[in-house]
């Protein structure tokens, strides 16, 4: 099969477009043939790599599949060769105290395709069949991958960790990636006011259609903290989505209510974060981390964007051969949504 994969960590130039050898499925899984994969910042993490992550090289990544069975090795008889289907990425190796009570994410037992097992950078992949489920037929394999691992993401975000409700503020910092512009896209339509940070006035522009009804263009406004409290009339917001971390905790804890909340997912900036405690405690803010979610959410979110008619942000589709192009384009961040390949 065709794949993207690297056989050793570092930079844009470990990656290869070629041939590797077609999974070899075991007891429980799936054999799909992907029509559509979509990227996200994972991806480049994971290629870099860091302490403790030990994979087996060569390695591909890809978390967001849509495609077609080709085969199911056991007795599940779900499956049918040439259904079409989604994966959820979130992979969990047993059951423990937090799967038995939702927070699968939270579990040492889980994984996420693309980064601790091979992915869907590929013409083929192997999951296991309890992670298939079905596509429906009027949205497009390239509708159906893009939101799945980002979706799940921002739900448990803004419903589990934010409780979110309708009424509210919300800050997202920053617009272009797939996260926060999901993230958007569902805080509205669960009626809350959104503010949203853009580079740029075409970016601006695009998150203003998403639902955003103000958009704060971070390069004309530096110190864009004072025109969030200007926005709320000094009140701040109850809820602020940071994902950028290093370069923008600071004025994101100082954009929040009292008693507001700060939800991070990522850190696009760097990981060494500089915080005025003093603002923690003075205003009661709640700092939560969050990384993706459980299966309830991923069939929760997808049901809600299918029922609700949200469509996926998608910047750009191209061939599985293009696709190294298309990760270094990632990586620089002049996209907005996501950016899809079809094998």
């Amino acid at each position: 099969m065709k794949a993207i994969f690297f056989e050793q960590h570092g930079g844009p130039e470990v990656l290869r477009y070629g041939d590797l050898p077609d999974p070899e499925l075991e007891s429980g899984q799936a054999l799909i043939r992907v029509r559509a994969v979509a990227l996200n910042h994972l991806d480049i993490w994971v290629r870099r790599g860091w302490k403790g992550l030990r994979l087996s090289m060569p390695h591909i990544t890809g978390s967001d599949v849509a495609g077609e069975v080709v085969s199911v090795k056991g007795s599940d008889t779900t499956w049918s060769a040439g259904d079409r289907v989604i994966v959820n990425p979130g992979i969990l190796l047993g059951e423990d105290e937090f799967t038995r009570t939702g927070r699968d994410s939270v579990s040492p037992g889980y994984r996420v395709l693309g980064e601790h097992l091979r992915g869907g950078l590929a013409e083929l992949v192997a999951v296991p069949a309890r992670n298939v489920f079905r596509l429906p037929e009027n949205v497009s394999f390239s509708n159906g991958a893009a939101p799945l691992l980002v979706a799940t993401t921002a739900w448990r975000m803004l419903v589990h960790c934010a409780h979110l409700r309708a009424g509210q503020t919300v800050l997202v910092v920053g617009s272009g990636g797939g996260v926060n512009s999901v993230a958007v896209q569902l805080a509205e339509a669960m009626g809350a006011h959104v503010i949203c940070l853009a580079g740029g006035l075409e970016k601006a522009r695009k998150v203003k259609k998403l639902g955003a009804e103000d958009v704060l263009d971070y390069h004309q406004f530096p110190q864009w903290h004072v025109e969030v409290l200007k926005l709320t009339k000094g009140r701040g917001v109850d809820l602020v989505i940071d994902n950028v971390g290093q370069e923008t905790i600071e004025k994101s804890i100082r954009a929040a209510s009292r008693g507001g909340k700060i939800v991070t997912v990522g850190n696009t900036s760097g990981h060494d974060l500089q915080i005025d405690n003093r603002l923690i405690f003075t205003k009661q803010l709640s700092l939560i981390g969050s990384t993706m979610g459980s299966r309830q959410d991923f069939i929760d979110v997808l049901k809600f964007m299918w029922k609700r008619g949200i469509q996926p942000v998608i910047d750009s589709i191209e061939p599985l051969k293009n696709g190294v192009e298309s990760l270094i384009r990632m990586e620089k961040g002049d996209h907005f949504g996501k950016l899809v390949l079809e094998p």
